[in-house]
Parts: structure tokens; sequence; C-alpha cells
């Protein structure tokens, strides 16, 4: 029985110094809970589209007599070409009578010599109602042409006195060299392509399919001729010069990243793409021209 006790107590000794020995187990660590994430910036909006500071306007045929011959005061927003079919006379006939130079960019209150009074009558009459209306609208041709509308006098300024030498614009820059290998401004398919369309229409170029905001590239080097939204149906728009006597066109856009004369890179971003115009979803409307004569974009290029 002693012998009983006594080897119970011994194991009970054991099992305490067992316990008595074991180092303790440090406490689980506590996990802090997961700290919200910031909540992500919005995307940067794209600049708005430089707006031009006129605005095109129909031309009202209304000659000033004087003895020195028949005179039209250009009003804001008017262009040489729109003055000259207004009065039935060939706009290089304008030109050469007032010795215009290019860009041909008229100021407000310039004075434009006109032909005989006779002459010119004898043209209006013979034009049709379509080549009436032309002459109250502004086209992409007229703009390749020089045709850019006067621009509206500052606020405070006075248009110049009657015979007054008007303030003249000032040139592009120069455009060197032989023409350039054009590349597509944006990775999109063709939806709308070159040639004749539906009801009598013409696509002078072709439509690609764009998200909108994505970036407008400049399919060349070259000078930017014309930014702006004077130009019915096209929205925003930039005509941009090339060498060998290109122009490329890129219309609907969203926003105008450059100004006209701002020298442009190949692949330069240029623009944003949107759907301003006569459009239903972002694209871009894009056009190369020969001169005046459009060329389908996907011939010269190719790779659609």
């Amino acid at each position: 029985m002693r012998r009983a006790a006594a080897l119970l107590l011994l194991l009970v000794a054991s099992g305490c110094a067992n316990i008595i020995g074991r180092p303790e187990r440090p406490p689980p660590a506590r996990v802090p809970p997961a700290k919200p994430l910031p909540p992500r910036p919005a995307p940067a909006k794209p600049p708005p589209a430089k707006r031009t500071d006129w605005v095109a306007r129909a031309v009202t045929a209304n000659a000033q007599i004087t003895p020195q011959g028949r005179f039209h005061a250009v009003r804001p927003g008017e262009t040489g070409i729109a003055i000259a079919r207004a009065y039935g006379v060939p706009w290089r006939d304008l030109i050469a009578l007032n010795g215009l130079k290019d860009p041909y960019v008229l100021a407000v209150g310039q004075r434009l010599r006109l032909p005989d009074a006779q002459a010119a009558a004898a043209r209006v009459a013979a034009m049709s109602l379509e080549e009436r209306a032309r002459a109250f609208s502004l086209s992409i041709d007229d703009v390749v042409t020089g045709g850019q509308p006067a621009a509206s006098e500052a606020p405070g300024v006075r248009p110049p006195l009657a015979g007054a030498a008007a303030e003249r614009p000032v040139p592009l820059p120069a455009i060197t060299g032989s023409a350039p290998r054009f590349r597509w401004p944006l990775p999109g398919r063709i939806i709308s392509g070159f040639g004749p369309k539906a009801g009598g229409r013409f696509n002078d170029g072709v439509n690609l399919k764009a998200n909108a905001g994505e970036a407008v590239r400049a399919a060349a080097d070259g000078v930017v001729a014309y930014a702006g939204d004077a130009i019915a149906g096209f929205g925003n728009l930039l005509l941009i010069k090339h060498a060998g006597g290109w122009v490329s066109a890129y219309a609907h856009n969203e926003a105008l990243l450059v100004a006209r004369g701002a020298r442009v890179q190949a692949g330069e971003v240029i623009a944003r793409a949107g759907q301003t115009g006569a459009v239903a979803e972002p694209q871009l409307h894009f056009e190369l021209r020969r001169g005046r004569a459009p060329v389908d974009p996907a011939g010269v290029i190719g790779g659609r």
C-alpha cells in the first residue's frame, strides 16, 4: 500500500515537472484587418476641343460701288471662295485681281476688288440652284485650296477703314521634300470604305472604328493647315499638309490637340477620337488628298 502511494506520488510529481519545464506557447498573433483599398482615380478627361474664333457664314452679294470700282467688304467667317461664288466670279480670278497670296486667309474689313458687274451678273444668272447653294457652305476642298474663313476682329478692335491695308495672316511654314510614307492614324477596322454610297453620296475617305477618347496619330510628318469645327458634318476636324502636295484629314474628333501652323511628326498624337459631327458612334473619318483630288487611303497605305 505504501509502495503504491509512493509510486502514485512519484508519477504526479513527474507530470508536474514536465508541465513546469515545458515552454509556454505564445498566443496566436492577431492579424490586423485588411485596410480597404483607396478608390481608383477616375481616368483623366481629355482637354476640350480647341475651337476656332470664327464661324463660316453665308455670303451676301452686296458690292460697294466707288470711283475705283466694285468692292466687297469682308465680314467675319466669310471665305474668299464663297465670296467668289456669291458674285459668280472664278476664285482664281479673284486671287489674281486682288494679288492674294497663300494661304488666302482674309481679314475682317478687307476690301476685295470685284470684276465687271455685267459679266458677274451673267455668270450668276447662269448658275444652277445647286451651284448657288455651294456659295453658302464651306468644304474640305475649300480649306485645302486656302479658303479659310476670315477671323473675327478682336474685342475692342475696330475693323480697318475702307481702303486701309488689312492685316495679313501668317503663312504656314514651308513644306519641302518628297511625298511621305503614310500610316494609319489608329488601328480600328474600316466601317465605311472609299467611293460611292447609297443615295448618290460619295465617301472621299474611309471611316475607321474607334473608341471614344482613343489617340489619333498623324499619318505622316507635316504642318497643321486647319483645326476647327466650321465644316458642316465633320465635327472637330484637322487638316495636315504634307510634302509632295499631299493633305490628310481627320474628322469627328472629341478633342483637337494641335493648332493651325504646328509642325507634327508621323505617329504624333494630334487628337482624341469621338463622334462629333454627323455620326452616331465614335469613329474617325480619314482622308488622303493629292492636291485637291481624294485618294483611297487603303490603296495608298494598305494593310486593311
